[in-house]
């Protein structure tokens, strides 16, 4: 063998070598477990998890700000429209009262003063038209006095009325910026969320959605133990009488049969922040119209139903009382018995059926007790 040929094999040895050294060490497929950063991330799934829970969050309250934003700017639209209304009522009186004190003080001209008038009856050949003008001269002053202060009267209400629609007007205004701003951050908090998600490669997707099963497993398991009432059964499927829950909880009749009713009946319709139907709802949109629905009209928002309608324990909760979720009380969902609520959950997402205890339980109220 030549120095040459001895070369080139050593070379050849060495090159396979090398290659099978990169091949062990190449890193395969890996399989994060949840609380394991992700492979192709310095981010755990849990950490991705939270992530996006925490986004939506900010977009649900942020849609709160909006609902409750809008319902002040539609009162005081109204309520600016009654004030133009009053205003102009009050400037046309205004107008009238003045053409009618011009109208008075010509007829006093006309008539002359009362010394005249005595002159008239003394010496004159027509008595009987002196005293008629006398008549009316008295009339006109009286007249004139009484217009004169109405017309005080009602310039001072015009200028109350303008002072009033101003203030509306202001806060009206206030309260489309409030509405502007809480638009603004919906949109950039569900469009980061949004662009993770899109970002996410189909193994992370698959895990997302184990772990949000397995946290589904655990709401369903915490319902007792978070005191909601017991001697429920929750079952699988969903119920098929009138306002049951899934898998024949406590049935539920009158009005909250009917709202609970309603609510099913929007399952699989998307959530979209702000609306409250027919093609789409938000969590207090839906909440608000399926008791709407039912003949009794509730606010609008999650914050306002929880301040304004009637608390009762959770233990004592029954179908179509309604659970507020979150210290800020920005989630509802419709309880429908079982242990289970009938919600619209959060953008990207559709109205669907969850355990009750499947995020932080604030409190329950019951509409038209």
């Amino acid at each position: 063998m030549n120095v040459s040929t001895g070369g080139r094999r050593i070379r050849s040895r060495g090159a396979t070598a090398a290659l099978v050294c990169a091949i062990i060490l190449l890193p395969g497929p890996g399989y994060a477990a949840p609380g394991e950063p992700d492979p192709h991330t310095d981010k755990s799934i849990e950490d991705i998890r939270t992530e996006l829970d925490g986004l939506y969050r900010e977009a649900e309250v942020a849609t709160e700000a909006y609902n409750a934003a809008n319902e002040k700017a539609v009162k005081q639209e109204k309520r600016l429209t009654t004030l133009r209304a009053d205003l102009t009522r009050a400037e046309k009186r205004v107008k009238d009262l003045h053409d009618l004190a011009g109208a008075a003080a010509r007829t006093q001209y006309r008539g002359g003063d009362l010394a005249a008038t005595g002159i008239q009856l003394l010496l004159g050949d027509h008595p009987e038209a002196a005293l008629d003008e006398a008549s009316q001269a008295r009339q006109a002053l009286r007249g004139l006095v009484n217009v004169s202060e109405t017309q005080k009267t009602a310039r001072q209400e015009l200028g109350e009325q303008t002072a009033a629609a101003k203030k509306e007007l202001r806060k009206l205004e206030s309260s489309r910026a409030d509405k502007a701003a809480a638009k603004q951050k919906i949109e950039k908090k569900i469009a980061t969320a949004e662009e993770i998600e899109a970002g996410l490669e189909e193994e992370q997707t698959r895990r997302l959605a184990e772990l949000e099963r397995q946290r589904t497993r655990q709401a369903e398991a915490r319902w007792t133990d978070s005191g909601g009432p017991s001697g429920e059964s929750a079952g699988k499927g969903k119920g098929k009488g009138k306002g049951g829950g899934p898998g024949g909880g406590t049935q539920a009749s009158g009005a909250a049969g009917k709202a609970v009713s309603f609510a099913m009946a929007q399952i699989g319709k998307p959530y979209v922040w702000g609306a409250v139907g027919p093609s789409s709802y938000d969590c207090s949109g839906l909440t608000s119209a399926a008791w709407a629905a039912a003949g009794h009209p509730i606010p609008r928002t999650s914050q306002a139903q929880w301040s304004g309608l009637t608390r009762v324990g959770l233990s004592s909760a029954r179908p179509g009382d309604l659970i507020i979720y979150y210290n800020d009380a920005t989630h509802v969902g419709m309880y429908i018995g079982g242990g289970q609520i009938v919600h619209a959950p959060r953008p990207g997402r559709s109205i669907t059926t969850a355990p009750a205890a499947s995020m932080p339980i604030l409190g329950v109220v019951r509409p038209g007790a």
